[in-house]
């Protein structure tokens, strides 16, 4: 996989620019999420495996997988079979009571996490954070929230806020305090944003803070910010999270939507060996195929059916539970079940994690490869970020970008938008690594 093979050739752009045209004619923006907007701005028609091929049938090695959604690959062959299955059997989407398909999703959600009492199941991430946030208001009678600085927990109002400002936006580093919520949307109402509060991760001072000045419904956070990079809790910091959620009456929400099945199969917080009250997970749930979970303790999830209508939270989706997703999703925990799957996962990404560590010690580049199970991120400094702020004063986006830049060169797809997570999947083999190893040699001796 050489540089020439995979240089981006003027006729190829051009290609490219044709079809860009086309899209902009008819879709706002011209893509139909505005964070898929990046340079080098790549057109690709499909995905097998560890491999993405654009519209010129140039391959590449994938670590982007949709922003972490693929952790078997791009069209894994039992999740398809699945999906076929179920469209064979007349599985409609009925919209009038419940099935045997999503019985047996959410039975194994509680069984495989311990802190689920009871579940609902929603289309993605961002719906099941905003029914969570929900439910906490509803179950304390409070409406402020406590969010981290450089978490992502969605797109509508309670948490749409910048995930990268700069540092001159947010200022100084507070402890205790929080920071100005700085929308990362025109649209939304002030009165909203005076309910939110954000404060650095890894700072239970900040939190303690925020809890004693508000009556603060729900603190909710991923427990590794994965949309950052990786920032790793410290030691402590999550169950001292929750012991303070208690103490102050407010409900601790764990943001699993990247974390969960990537760093394990029961969740980040089994790692961590603590139970957050409410829980969100996504992405990588049915690799690739869109649907979240929202669930937690049954005394506040029961407040979806509560008797009482002036305590009833509304969850309501047509497209909730669709069939072919809810297939997609039991298909991949099966598969995620067999041991076979982490230990491949492991192998490969420990040899992946310890070739770059090398790679970079040997070139004299200050470089960090932080790591959560198949999600990885190499910050260019020389000490491992605890929060925002680190990132912003220490790591260089300029070498970065390049970086990646000349990894896509090289066929090698990382999001080309500094301090975006790597993704490694189920699908890629050793020889993948191996020649994602050689293509970073060649890009380090060059930059």
């Amino acid at each position: 996989m050489s540089l020439r093979s995979n240089q981006i050739l003027p006729q190829e752009a051009n290609q490219f620019q044709k079809v860009q045209q086309e899209a902009n004619k008819f879709i706002a923006g011209g893509v139909v999420s505005l964070n898929r907007k990046v340079q080098p701005h790549i057109i690709f028609k499909k995905g097998k495996g560890s491999r993405i091929f654009d519209i010129n049938n140039k391959e590449y090695i994938d670590y982007h997988s949709a922003f972490a959604a693929h952790l078997l690959g791009h069209n894994n062959k039992e999740v398809n079979q699945a999906v076929t299955r179920t469209l064979k059997n007349d599985h409609s989407l009925i919209g009038s009571g419940t099935n045997h398909l999503e019985i047996k999703l959410a039975e194994m959600m509680c069984t495989l996490i311990p802190s689920l009492e009871l579940v609902q199941i929603t289309n993605t991430g961002s719906e099941g954070t905003a029914h969570a946030i929900r439910l906490s208001r509803a179950y304390t009678g409070k409406e402020h929230i406590i969010l981290i600085a450089g978490g992502y927990n969605g797109w509508h109002n309670d948490v749409a806020r910048k995930v990268m400002p700069g540092l001159k936006e947010i200022g100084l580093r507070k402890s205790p305090g929080e920071y100005p919520f700085l929308p990362s949307s025109a649209g939304i109402p002030r009165s909203v944003r005076s309910k939110v509060h954000c404060v650095n991760f890894n700072d239970l001072d900040s939190i303690e803070y925020v809890l004693k000045k508000y009556p603060v419904a729900c603190v909710l956070l991923e427990p590794v910010l994965q949309n950052i990079g990786i920032v790793l809790p410290q030691p402590g910091y999550l169950e001292g999270l929750i012991r303070l959620c208690e103490q102050y009456d407010s409900v601790c929400i764990f943001d699993e939507v990247k974390t969960g099945f990537r760093s394990s199969l029961r969740g980040h917080q089994h790692l961590e060996g603590v139970k957050p009250h409410l829980s969100v997970f996504g992405k990588a749930i049915a690799n690739g195929y869109p649907l979240g979970v929202v669930g937690g303790k049954k005394e506040i999830m029961e407040l979806f059916d509560a008797p009482d209508p002036k305590k009833k939270v509304l969850i309501a989706g047509t497209y909730n539970a669709h069939p072919l997703n809810v297939a997609a999703a039991i298909s991949t925990l099966q598969i995620l079940q067999k041991p076979e799957t982490y230990e491949h996962l492991d192998k490969v990404c420990n040899i992946l994690y310890g070739g770059l560590r090398s790679l970079f010690m040997e070139k004299g580049i200050p470089a960090i490869v932080a790591t959560n199970g198949s999600a990885s991120c190499t910050y260019f400094t020389h000490k491992t970020p605890l929060d925002l702020h680190h990132i912003l004063t220490d790591h260089d986006f300029d070498f970065d970008l390049k970086y990646r830049k000349a990894l896509i060169q090289e066929g090698i797809y990382l999001l080309p938008v500094a301090c975006k997570q790597s993704s490694v999947s189920y699908a890629h083999s050793q020889e993948d690594i191996y020649q994602t190893l050689e293509a970073n040699k060649r890009v380090l001796s060059r930059l």
